[in-house]
Parts: structure tokens; C-alpha cells; sequence
């Protein structure tokens, strides 16, 4: 067995992946070949279900790792996506240090925390079950997501939280949160995202963050981001059909 997510993460490896957020296992099939090192796969916003779920991390191609952000931080979703074979779990909206270590639990088994323990998917079906449970919490990742200004400061208390393994920040939400939706090159926001960069530095976290183009995805690996997620399904879709009709369909005249 190769490297974890987790292993690679931790140890500042150059992360770079793309959001999925519809429930089709054929684009994350093309996506993990294609050589990315993960994949966002997005509960959260998009409408992938957990049986969706489970054949999108099926169809993932190694060493591609699959990891998802939860609709929000309680005990049946992150055990859901783990349960499914995730490689780890975003969670969003963590504003706290007791939401931090909210989440920390419920991925985490006894006795480190208080994830379910049960047959499912990531072990096989119960074919590897102890081999799972024996090193779910060394391989599995813990990223908590910073949207909100409020999360910006109290970023020290939340890093101080033990089992969180990274931190992932949402932009555009955090812009939404200082009053300037949508304006991520404002000042504020921009102050505000440097605040997180610089604390995630000094304690060695690993800080990732969301770019929707390959210039700004460029930057964030400039500026020192290791897990950064570059662009969405719909996005790049959209993005590709557009210059389609902009380069073949004749112009009104």
C-alpha cells in the first residue's frame, strides 16, 4: 500500500485537485486519470447523495484520493463519507475551536474519538475490518474549513485543536462574511486570508484554498497554499462549451 492522503498532506506535499459536485462516478473516473492528487467531492453545494457517493469514490483512480466536504459538521454525515471509502473529510463552516474538535471526534474511533464502528465500504464490507479500524485514524484526514471572519479570528484557538490536520479556506463565503460577497481581491478579504496563511505557517499546518482559474490556482502555490483546488465541474464545463460556440458558431451579423 502507497503513501495516505494524510501522509502526504501533513508532510506539505503540493496538493493540487478540482471540486465535483455533480453525482456522476464517470467524471471522477476521468478526473483521478487525468493526474490529479485529489478530489473535492462536494456535498455540501452540489446534489451528490450518499449512493452517489459511494460509486463517485469507486470510480477514483489511484493515487488520486477522494475527499469530501459534508453538508455540515454532525456524526451521521461524517460518518457517512467515511464509511463510503473517503480518504477524508472537509468540514464547513468550523468557527470555533469546539466545532474544530466537533469534528475531530466523530472521524476519529475510540479511543481518540467517537466514530461509529460498523461493516461498510471502507473495509471492504467487513473483509478488512480490523485492518481498517486499526489505521483509520492514522490515514484519515481532518480539514476543517475557514469561511467566515469569525473563524479568522479565532484561527490560533481552532489550530490548537489536536487532530485537526488542515485547513481549507472558502473564499468567496468568507468574503460574504466581511460584507463584500464575491470581492475576494478586496483588501479586507484579502488581509483576512493572509491572517489564516500566516497562522497556519507558524504552527506548520498544512492551508489550502479554492481557485475557480489555473492563474489564481498558480498564486495560492506561489503564495505558499499546498492543498489547492483548482476550478469546478460545472465551471470547466460550462467554461469549455462557451469558447465552443465563441470559436465554431457563426456571428449575427
Amino acid at each position: 500500500m502507497g503513501e495516505s492522503f494524510r501522509e502526504r498532506l501533513l508532510r506539505g506535499d503540493r496538493l493540487v485537485g478540482t471540486i465535483l459536485t455533480l453525482p456522476a462516478s464517470e467524471l471522477a473516473e476521468i478526473a483521478s486519470a487525468a493526474g490529479l492528487d485529489w478530489l473535492f467531492l462536494d456535498m455540501e453545494h452540489g446534489p451528490i447523495g450518499p449512493g452517489d457517493l459511494v460509486r463517485m469514490i469507486q470510480a477514483v483512480r489511484e493515487p488520486c484520493a477522494p475527499v469530501v466536504r459534508v453538508p455540515e459538521n454532525e456524526e451521521m454525515w461524517i460518518k457517512k463519507a467515511l464509511d463510503s471509502g473517503a480518504a477524508g473529510v472537509i468540514i464547513p463552516r468550523v468557527n470555533s475551536a469546539g466545532e474544530a474538535a466537533r469534528a475531530v471526534h466523530w472521524a476519529k474511533y475510540p479511543p481518540e474519538g467517537g466514530r461509529g464502528v460498523g461493516f461498510s465500504r471502507a473495509n471492504l464490507y467487513g473483509v478488512r475490518f480490523q485492518e481498517q479500524v486499526d489505521t483509520a485514524n492514522r490515514t484519515t484526514a481532518v480539514i476543517i474549513q475557514v469561511e467566515h471572519i469569525d473563524a479568522v479570528r479565532a484561527i490560533d484557538d481552532i489550530l490548537a485543536v489536536p487532530g485537526v490536520d488542515a485547513v481549507f479556506i472558502g473564499p468567496y463565503d468568507l468574503s460574504a462574511s466581511l460584507g463584500k460577497p464575491g470581492c475576494i481581491q478586496d483588501g479586507d478579504v484579502r488581509n483576512a486570508l493572509a491572517a489564516v496563511r500566516t497562522a497556519c505557517s507558524l504552527r506548520k499546518t498544512p492551508v489550502g484554498i479554492f481557485s475557480g482559474d489555473i492563474a489564481g490556482s498558480a498564486k495560492a502555490l506561489a503564495e505558499g497554499y499546498s492543498l489547492v483546488c483548482s476550478g469546478v465541474d460545472i465551471g470547466l464545463f460550462s467554461s469549455a462549451a462557451a469558447e465552443i460556440v465563441r470559436s465554431l458558431k457563426p456571428r449575427n451579423s
